[in-house]
């Protein structure tokens, strides 16, 4: 076999690995939380621990891969990762989902740290597989293929396996002496392109944010695909090009470590007009660091030492993404763990001497990777851009629903079944509760958009938690004015803002607000609630209003008298009791409609479904 074909087999194979282990980490993350976790019933410190626990169990993997043949186990491990990987698509949700996900993780660090211990450059496949993942992910609209389940899924699911399979034993064909210091980042980067360079639901945030009608609030517009495509191509051409640039000297190690560092900080402190910047800064300090590490010179010798340092720098990525996203159940800032995992990343590779030598690496990748992220980014759903004409004078039709980040009780993304459950309603406006946009933890989706886009209803969102965790209103009636307010934190973990949307309802308007309160630890959402009802009665400004949501507080408590006492109707008084969660035994009255005394409410309903672990609500509203 000539070198060049060894060397294109190699890379091949270690994408194909790194794309299958990306794809089992986007159900194994949301499995913790959903499945093992009951949706924070379950405490944070527990399921770190079970997580950490496969990671654990890799480590002891490692001290055997040289007795037992670390190319040998590199298939085994490969083949166990390919089939847990279409494993995943004929599970329903559940245990067998978060185990089967779980025994695809443990898969996939034992292929890396084998792979690792044999010695392959990792450079060229690690910098082709996060590219492809990223195209991959945009092609089918950041909806994940195991959560489809169709034929296509399965279908491109299989090929990908095939592919890594018949290339899997050239991943180990060719040694060059790696370096420790380039498998232990792969962890590391994989954690910050995945959640900010490389995500298409952040990029296609970041062009809502910018083509939003008001300041930090998010909403489609004309473009939007095209300028998510472009971003996404733009992030994913600057770091291939920075990974595989041919004279690395001083100068481009130093600004790679400095620009890393300033894209990730400019991520944490960005409440939405900051991410566009952020991931094309974030993605061209990845690849250039990448290439200043892995151009050192290593030992051509299999060698634990890589072992130990892949499956490290996985462990990195386990614990930062645990210490990112536990802080919304624990409650303390989370604002610099990516600047701090950039930190590590510019200290592993900043150790000078710089190199400064010509390597064997083609550019044809740069601009393939380039328009291959722009075609796909194409596909990404945006939302309906446009409204309809005003409603029917007088009547609409309103649900408020926590769709729980998207995931049923089952632990799968069921994106189905949260359309269904909504459009039975045949709603005018819908008020949505744990909106996530690109959090890694629940797969990296845009689930606003997807659902948007299925409801044919354009979408106002804004931040809560951080800049892609909120609430949103959907509508297809004019919008007239929006607004949003952050409401102060009182001890809860969680952040919380009141969403104002004004709407024409057929020549009347009528304001909506939407929130997500946030009990402090022990008490109820009071403070909140006076925060919002002030909001509402600034915002509608004379109009008729509606104040909807998952409230976390019921008929009776002080929270919800703050609402009554400020002028307000329970919308569903003469419905009650109107229980809405848990969705499989709901038993609390935690979800309303609030309305104006001008309004009357009729036709209230609270379907049973579990597509969330709460419940929609509706009614119709008419103004008098």
């Amino acid at each position: 076999m000539s070198r060049v074909r060894r060397t294109f087999l190699t890379a091949a194979g270690i994408a194909l690995g790194v794309l299958l282990l990306t794809d089992v980490l986007r159900v194994w993350l949301p499995s913790i939380i959903t499945v093992f976790g009951q949706a924070a019933s379950t405490p944070a410190e527990l399921m770190g621990g079970f997580a950490l626990l496969w990671f654990v169990g890799a480590f002891a993997v490692v001290p055997l891969l040289r007795p037992l043949g670390s190319r040998g186990v590199a298939v085994v491990a490969g083949i166990a990762l390919a089939g847990c990987r279409l494993g995943l698509l004929a599970t329903d949700g559940g245990q067998a989902q978060l185990y089967v996900a779980s025994a695809g993780l443990l898969a996939g660090l034992v292929w890396l740290a084998a792979a690792a211990v044999a010695g392959p450059d990792p450079l060229p496949g690690l910098v082709l597989g996060l590219a492809a993942g990223t195209g991959v992910h945009a092609a089918v609209g950041t909806f994940d293929l195991t959560w489809q389940g169709n034929a296509f899924a399965w279908s491109v699911t299989a090929l990908l396996c095939l592919a890594f399979g018949a290339v899997l034993p050239a991943v180990t064909d060719q040694t060059t002496g790696s370096t420790p210091a380039v498998w232990f980042l792969a962890g590391p980067v994989l954690l910050l392109w995945t959640m900010i360079a490389g995500s298409p639901a952040l990029a296609a945030t970041a062009v809502s944010y910018a083509r939003g009608e008001e300041a930090g609030i998010a909403g489609p517009g004309p473009g939007s695909a095209l300028w998510t495509a472009a971003l996404t191509a733009v992030s994913v051409g600057l770091f291939a090009a920075g990974a595989l640039l041919v004279r690395p000297g001083a100068v481009a190690a130093i600004a790679g470590l400095v620009t890393l560092v300033a894209g990730t900080v400019l991520f944490a402190l960005s409440w939405g007009a900051g991410l566009a910047a952020a991931i094309p800064v974030t993605a061209l300090g990845l690849g250039l660091v990448l290439c200043a590490t892995g151009l050192r010179a290593g030992t051509g010798e299999p060698s634990a030492r890589r072992g130990f340092a892949a499956v490290g720098g996985m462990t990195v990525f386990a614990v930062a993404a645990v210490l990112y996203y536990a802080a919304y159940d624990i409650g303390y800032p989370n604002e610099w763990v990516p600047p701090a995992v950039a930190v590590l990343v510019a200290v592993v590779a900043g150790r000078p001497p710089y190199p400064r030598i010509e390597v064997d690496r083609s550019w044809i990748g740069v601009p393939v990777a380039a328009v291959a992220a722009l075609l796909a980014g194409l596909l990404m759903p945006v939302g309906p851009a446009t409204t309809a004409a005003p409603g029917t004078p007088g009547t609409v039709r309103v649900v408020a629903y926590n769709i729980r980040m998207g995931f049923g009780l089952d632990g799968r993304f069921d994106l189905a079944g949260l359309t269904a459950a909504i459009s039975a309603q045949r709603p005018d406006i819908v008020l949505l509760s744990e909106v996530d946009r690109a959090w890694l933890l629940n797969g990296g989706h845009d689930t606003l958009t997807l659902l948007a886009d299925r409801l044919g209803m354009p979408y106002r969102f804004a931040p809560a938690a951080d800049a892609v965790w909120g609430d949103a209103v959907l509508t297809r009636l004019p919008v007239v004015y929006t607004a949003t307010s952050r409401l102060g934190p009182v001890g809860a973990p969680t952040g919380a803002q009141a969403l104002g949307v004004t709407v024409d309802v057929g020549g009347a308007e009528l304001a909506v607000v939407s929130t997500h309160l946030q009990p402090p630890p022990g008490g109820g959402p009071v403070s909140q609630a006076r925060e919002v009802a002030a909001f509402a009665r600034g915002f509608a400004a004379g109009r008729a209003v509606v104040v909807g949501g998952d409230l976390n507080t019921q008929p009776g408590d002080e929270a919800f008298t703050v609402f009554t006492e400020a002028g307000l109707v329970d919308g569903f008084a003469a419905a009650r009791p109107l229980p809405s969660s848990p969705a499989d035994a709901p038993r609390e009255q935690i979800d309303h409609l609030l309305v104006s005394p001008e309004i009357g409410v009729t036709d209230v309903a609270a379907p049973r479904t579990e597509a969330s672990d709460h419940l929609p609500v509706a009614a119709t509203l008419t103004l008098f």
